[in-house]
């Protein structure tokens, strides 16, 4: 059976390198990850079809310490370097690499940015999804909360306030185009 390659994007740490197979709706996904740097991949596409690649990374690699992670549209692999430092590129090869492997540009981070306080998604999502768990970061978590709370004390005593003309709301004669519709306020006022 002939097997299809999916497209790969690649962006590196200088202890890891991330892999995001574009393969939506994936089944039966494998991830072989070997320490000389062999990383293999293996899945059934929505139609049946087979997807499988392997890759010769550029350097050895902690196979342990490899995490994959299964989305709707894609596969991310995390893959941990045997030895910090920054590859020359992603394959041992110094061919030009094939046509389905690119380079994940909004995962993509330069050798002097890393240790710099620079916007990027993983570390603004980490923080995010640490608020309530990491007690290091519970002298935060009241401002957090308490912003939550005036929120949404604000928009329901608002709409509390309101609550005469949200009664009326679709139960006149007369059809409009937002019967039906919950009354909001106008947020150019606040």
């Amino acid at each position: 059976m002939f097997s299809r390659h999916p497209e790969v994007l690649w962006a590196q740490r200088s202890d890891k390198v991330y892999l995001t197979i574009s393969l939506p709706d994936a089944k039966d996904i494998s991830v072989k990850c070997e320490p000389q740097g062999i990383f293999g991949f293996s899945a059934v596409g929505v139609q049946g079809e087979l997807y499988d690649f392997s890759l010769e990374l550029f350097g050895k690699i902690l196979p342990e310490k490899c995490k994959t992670k299964v989305g709707l549209r894609n596969i991310i692999c995390s893959v941990q370097k045997e030895e910090k430092g920054w590859w020359k590129r992603l394959l041992k090869s110094e061919e030009k690499p094939a046509p389905y492997i690119k380079v994940d540009w909004n995962k993509w981070c330069d050798e002097d940015d890393e240790g710099s306080n620079s916007y990027t998604f993983e570390a603004n999502y980490k923080f995010i999804a640490s608020l309530r768990v990491d007690p290091k970061y519970e002298e935060y978590q009241p401002d957090f909360l308490s912003f939550c709370t005036h929120f949404f004390r604000y928009f329901s005593a608002d709409l509390a306030s309101n609550d005469d003309d949200a009664e009326h709301v679709g139960q006149n004669d007369e059809s409009s185009d937002d019967e039906g519709m919950l009354y909001l306020p106008d947020l150019e006022k606040l």
